[in-house]
């Protein structure tokens, strides 16, 4: 497994940019539908076709599992542009190595997880903002593990951490930047809002990202 997945790097880039408000949503550039096949998801993240074998026990997603949940989570945060959407898949399929994982084993940050590995600062922020964990939230809001195991029990909620931290934590510059489909608007959603380095292998998950949703700059 990758050094760079499931360690200390991911728990800092979501740690060190957000933004206090949501931002608005609706931006008319490239925006198509939310529907995702399992043959997109597959083309991103070819290691999702099977969960045989799994390396951690009720963490894998297979690449029809991934396309349904997150395909409810672009509809239930408005994320209809390609653009967007390829972003935010390809992040998820590296973090989490092609949806093998749904929380930090390496170095072990306890509560850093979900399918994009977000670090506990904002899985509470996350959480907290889910209507159907309300109730819930009292028993596990000081230990990030629990929270975490919360959020992973329900795939809608597993799935849809990097639709909210799109919508919510980054900026409408980087959000417009983003939707043109261009690499440099890509570029700056990993530096600027993710908060984390540009590199090869995030480009690779990206360009097949871009292929298989058919985003054109």
């Amino acid at each position: 497994m990758r050094s760079t997945i499931l360690t200390t790097t991911t728990l800092l880039t979501f740690s060190l940019f957000s933004t206090a408000t949501p931002i608005p949503i609706p931006f008319s550039l490239a925006t198509r539908d939310t529907g995702l096949t399992e043959s997109q998801v597959a083309a991103i993240a070819p290691k999702s076709k099977s969960c045989d074998n799994p390396p951690a026990k009720g963490e894998c997603a297979t690449a029809k599992q991934a396309a349904k949940s997150t395909a409810q989570s672009f509809d239930t945060y408005k994320v209809t542009s390609k653009a967007e959407q390829a972003a935010v898949l390809s992040l998820m399929a590296f973090e989490s190595d092609e949806f093998k994982y749904n929380k930090n084993h390496y170095p072990g940050v306890a509560g850093q997880g979900t399918r994009n590995m977000q670090s506990p600062a904002f899985n509470k922020k996350y959480a907290s903002s889910l209507p159907a964990l309300k109730d819930k939230l009292a028993k596990v809001s000081n230990n990030p593990a629990d929270l975490l195991d919360l959020l992973r029990s329900n795939p809608a909620h597993d799935f849809g951490s990097g639709a909210w931290f799109l919508t919510t934590q980054c900026s409408k510059d980087v959000r417009s930047a983003l939707q043109s489909g261009s690499e440099t608007g890509w570029q700056k959603y990993i530096s600027d809002c993710v908060g984390t380095s540009v590199t090869e292998e995030r480009k690779e998950y990206w360009e097949r990202a871009v292929k298989a949703l058919g985003v054109s700059s």
